[in-house]
């Protein structure tokens, strides 16, 4: 038999394990470009606005409910530590936490598509809103702000931590701005913030970065690529193709119903 005090011992610890367990993970970029259906009242639970572009390789196909991604295999919480070569993006080997594989795709695009989440696309100057799970910080006071990097210049493989950090867009996102933390359990809560492509960027692709400090020497980053276009373009895009008029007789037809307009 277990003496009372081994009993209560035991007890702790499994607590303090369960516990461990709960708040390891501290948040990904669920969504990296959020779209509110009405700007007016913008919230980011689903029936505030929809998804249109997802980090690399996020595994939208899977269908894995919202804010669960911590306990997936693998896990979307990268935290790159502060030991040794520090990776932008995790590689899914090195970091503190080791996330999902987020390393650039070759080519790009290949981290896309499929059983993947979109590949975000925009143009100068366009407002763009990224979607966290509170992973438990939502009530909490004093958090770090998220910063937004990227990149300003096109390259051939992804830019150092130092180089991001450098051409950062903002370190002024509440990390807090959440909807529903009280009414649904906190750890699944939608939070997120917004911010602008820069009005003097060039067409092309760039790196975009998602990072948030939550204690000293621990950050949480999440990666996706931007495809940047001039402004007219994308609209053009998105449209669906009009059909061909194949014959004459079509083409004197839509004539007659354009002179009747």
């Amino acid at each position: 038999m277990f003496s009372r005090t081994v009993l209560c011992a035991l007890a702790a610890a499994m607590a303090l394990a369960l516990l461990s367990s709960v708040t390891e993970a501290h948040s990904w970029a669920d969504c990296v470009d959020w779209r509110f259906k009405d700007p007016k009242k913008p919230g980011w639970a689903d029936r505030h606005g929809t998804c249109h572009a997802w980090a690399r390789r996020f595994p939208l196909k899977e269908k894995v409910r919202f804010g669960r991604l911590d306990s997936h295999d693998p896990n979307r919480h990268y935290d790159q530590g502060d030991k040794g070569k520090i990776y932008p993006c995790s590689d899914g080997k090195h970091g503190e936490s080791t996330g999902d594989n987020e390393t650039r795709g070759n080519p790009i695009e290949s981290a896309y598509g499929g059983k993947y989440g979109a590949m975000a696309t925009a143009t100068p100057g366009q407002l763009m809103c990224v979607r966290w799970p509170a992973k438990n910080h939502a009530r909490e006071s004093g958090l770090e702000k998220v910063h937004i990097n990227m990149q300003r210049k096109m390259t051939k493989k992804d830019p150092s931590q130092k180089e991001l950090d450098r051409d950062f867009i903002t370190k002024n996102l509440a990390y807090g701005n959440c909807t529903d933390h009280r009414k649904k359990k906190e750890d699944f809560a939608p939070c997120g913030g917004c911010f602008n492509i820069r009005e003097d960027q060039k067409p092309g692709t760039y790196l975009v970065q998602w990072r948030w400090q939550l204690n000293d020497h621990e950050f949480y980053t999440s990666c996706w690529d931007v495809r940047v276009v001039a402004k007219g373009e994308k609209s053009a895009k998105n449209e669906k193709p009009k059909p061909k008029p194949k014959t004459k007789r079509y083409i004197q037809r839509l004539d007659s119903s354009y002179a009747n307009l």
